[in-house]
């Protein structure tokens, strides 16, 4: 497996030629023609990519594109790598990468084809239909926060219902989880 210089040294080499957007739609032309990819709805999230925080390397400086984030209570150096998925496949068909301290919210709308009616997020993308960049048409069903979701009453029907909600949009989220264990290992 690759070190994070070797990756990010070939990462610089596919921006500086504009090679990874072309390879991507490629792939996904040829996904689309054979029936894998269905394009109806997408599922989005990012991660959290790791980057050597030191400065004990030849410049004596960190990557000026890499930045310190925080999730939960501990903090993490590197970048977001932020996909849209097929929300029937599985099959990423959008891939965007930004520096660690960028939000999900703010990528969630770049990451949808166009053509998709519904969109799933985690509890990160709260009020991402209420952004001016939202697309008209697309219904974005988003998780509940998790404090509100352990505060639900089992007993009560209503809040039954909706924990099995929050359940199958879990299901469907899951998909999106896949190309990350891929990245990470």
């Amino acid at each position: 497996m690759p070190d994070e210089s070797t990756i990010l040294r070939f990462r610089h080499r596919l921006e500086k030629h504009k090679l990874a957007e072309q390879i991507l739609a490629t792939v996904n032309d040829l996904l689309i023609e054979r029936g894998l990819l269905l394009k109806t709805g997408t599922v989005v999230d990012a991660t959290l990519i790791a980057a050597p925080s030191s400065t004990k390397n030849s410049d004596k400086a960190r990557d000026p594109e890499m930045h310190s984030s925080q999730k939960g209570n501990q903090w993490h150096f590197g970048m977001k790598a932020h996909i849209g998925a097929d929300a029937d496949s599985g099959l990423v068909h959008t891939v965007r990468g930004t520096s660690g301290n960028v939000h999900d919210v703010l990528e969630g709308n770049s990451l949808l084809h166009g053509q998709e009616v519904d969109a799933y997020g985690d509890a990160g993308y709260q009020g991402i239909h209420k952004r001016p960049d939202a697309q008209s048409g697309v219904t974005w069903h988003v998780a509940m926060r998790p404090g509100k979701s352990r505060a639900l009453d089992k007993s009560d029907p209503l809040d039954q219902l909706t924990d099995k909600i929050e359940k199958a949009k879990a299901g469907i989220r899951a998909k999106v989880e896949h190309p990350f264990r891929v990245i990470k290992r």
